[in-house]
């Protein structure tokens, strides 16, 4: 049987936040879907500041970074796409408040596939494989994300539940479908 289209409805400009663990398809979907521009990557800040997107010690920095740009894109009432796991809460409301400053819509897009979803596509990534354990714990910290997000203030939350969805995913903004 074939998926069915996943339809996701963008408001434009939009926060969009990309939840879930290492290996989910985040990134995949965000350059799919989004111009280079908007999407603003923890592992590429993470490779901006170290040559390495892996590198952990960079992590402080590479989300100060990621806050600026945020923020800049923001204020200019630009669609901004944040990849990263985004699974705590007090993260997530960090860049909510930004978006409400600047009067711009929140929107959560969560990737909740099986732990062997992630397991192998964190396997098959160029350059930036996670530890299994991380992705382990990633993925068992993904319920409580579930739950929280149902309960912060998103103009939307869309959830992602089959490995096929992202890939299968229709999506609209400003009256065109954009379409692989």
């Amino acid at each position: 049987m074939e998926n069915a289209r996943v339809q996701v409805t963008i408001p434009d400009p939009a926060l969009v936040l990309l939840v879930g663990p290492s290996g989910a398809g985040k990134s995949t979907f965000a350059e799919r879907h989004f111009r280079p521009t908007e999407i603003v990557s923890s592992d590429a800040a993470r490779a901006m500041l170290s040559d390495d997107p892996a590198d952990q010690d960079a992590s402080a920095e590479a989300f100060q970074v990621l806050a600026l740009i945020v923020n800049g894109r923001l204020r200019r009432r630009l669609t901004t796409v944040v990849d990263a796991t985004n699974l705590r809460a007090a993260n997530r409301m960090r860049y909510q408040r930004l978006a409400r400053r600047y009067g711009v819509p929140a929107i959560a897009i969560a990737f909740d596939l099986p732990l062997d979803a992630y397991r192998t596509r964190n396997g098959r990534r160029d350059g930036r494989v996670v530890a299994d354990r991380v992705v382990e714990d990633q993925a068992a910290r993904m319920p409580r994300a579930l739950a929280e997000l149902q309960n912060e203030a998103y103009a939307a939350v869309i959830v992602l539940r089959d490995p096929g969805d992202e890939q299968m995913a229709l999506v609209r903004r400003r009256g065109h479908i954009s379409n692989p």
